[in-house]
């Protein structure tokens, strides 16, 4: 059953009425905002707007649209990763050099020659794990998130022809921001690890995710692809498949950008899945409930566990004190929070909301997720924005679900006393 919204006259707190009020201020078109428990006796389920198709018609927005992932793409791409451990096919904290040996023998960059035309690189002092690409802690950080170090020397010696689409370890093949595990800096290690799946399963991240993970779960599998979406009766559902976004590279999610799908060939466990909101939550709710479907128990545990520590927490700290900090926070200020293997991870209760160990991270500029097993909730927002954003006004909105959600669950609570 769904539960009855609590009235609101400012509508500040209720996130339907702050969706509404967006949408008819021209910020979004509408969203898909879905919660359950680990019994599914609360759920809440909404699917607010419109959708703009190819030919301009507008269209109701649906729960069985096809959302763009972008960086939720990562915990489905983690799933994935640990499947491959828990089967030996790979080790959490062992040598990698057999499987990627693009990445185990990267070079770090500490700085460039007085003339600035020299990089200064030095070798690996220890080696990458699939933890630390977890984590974000191998070194493996995005070019832009370091445009005087690594964007420079990307755009000095990486720079592809036009039209030129490349795998993971070409896009990415750029030396590493530090050494491996002596610091944190968000990045490409999940695209790496989902390149680990492939290699050592034999098969496409995109078929593993459909069998292993979609499947698993009882979603369809077939509504479950990486860019580019080429069934076409899941692109007819696509909410980035509109005039403003005609190859349905993630635009609006990506604040305008999605580039890097165009150029990139294969399954990247970073930012390139599409599947329905519906499909993302049950992956969510199997999580919560540690239900045995998708990983055994004890590694379900350890993924909602603090795994920084020593330089590479002293780094998270840094980058969440850092301007993009907010973004590295999704939402948590002032909540002490570490990293788990699949999001950031909150280490205290805060009243009314998350409580400890509680996992979250999101997409781009317009989608949330979240798994509070101690609260027994969780749950999966996702904005349909409009470009130019309102990055102000998005960040507000994500966080009134993220609170409001809890509020709706208060309410609901209260009807079954």
């Amino acid at each position: 059953m769904s539960p009855p919204t609590t009235p609101n006259p400012s509508g500040s707190g209720d996130i339907e009425a702050a969706l509404q009020s967006a949408i008819q201020a021209g910020t979004i078109n509408g969203a898909i905002l879905l919660a359950t428990n680990s019994t599914a006796s609360f759920t809440y389920t909404k699917a607010l707007g419109t959708r703009t198709l190819l030919s301009g018609e507008k269209v109701p927005q649906q729960i069985t649209d096809v959302l763009y992932l972008a960086s939720a793409t990562k915990l489905i791409a983690t799933i994935a990763a640990l499947q491959c451990v828990e089967d030996g096919l790979v080790s959490l904290t062992g040598d990698l050099s057999s499987i990627v040996p693009e990445l185990t023998t990267k070079k770090i960059l500490t700085g460039w020659s007085e003339d600035g035309e020299t990089p200064i690189l030095e070798g690996q002092i220890r080696p990458v794990t699939l933890e630390m690409l977890l984590t974000h802690s191998a070194g493996t950080a995005y070019d832009f998130i370091d445009p005087a170090g690594l964007g420079k020397w990307n755009a000095k010696f990486n720079t592809p022809d036009k039209g030129v689409k490349r795998k993971v370890e070409n896009s990415f093949c750029y030396p590493l921001m530090f050494q491996p595990g002596s610091s944190w800096m968000y990045g490409a290690g999940l695209d790496w690890a989902g390149r680990i799946v492939e290699r050592v399963s034999g098969r496409s991240l995109g078929d593993h995710v459909r069998e292993r993970i979609v499947g698993a779960v009882g979603g369809n599998p077939n509504d479950a692809e990486f860019y580019p979406v080429r069934s076409e009766e899941l692109r007819a559902r696509l909410i980035d498949l509109n005039p403003d976004d005609p190859d349905a590279i993630g635009q609006a999610v990506l604040a305008g950008g999605g580039d890097m799908n165009l150029i990139c060939e294969g399954d990247f466990g970073g930012h390139g899945l599409f599947m329905t909101g519906g499909d993302y939550l049950r992956v969510l709710k199997s999580l919560l409930t540690n239900d045995g479907k998708l990983l055994k128990k004890e590694t379900v545990e350890d993924m909602f566990r603090d795994h920084l520590s020593g330089e590479a927490k002293e780094g998270h700290q840094a980058a969440l004190a850092s301007p993009m900090g907010k973004f590295f926070g999704v939402g948590t200020e002032g909540i002490n929070v570490g990293h788990g293997l699949g999001g950031l991870v909150t280490l205290e209760d805060s009243e009314g909301w998350y409580g400890s160990n509680t996992m979250s991270w999101g997409g781009g500029m317009t989608l949330v997720w979240f798994v509070d097993r101690k609260n027994d909730l969780c749950g999966i927002g996702a904005l349909q924005a409009k470009l130019p954003l309102d990055i102000g006004k998005l960040t507000e909105l994500k966080q009134i679900f993220r609170k409001d959600i809890y509020r709706k669950r208060a309410a609901w609570r209260e009807v079954q006393m």
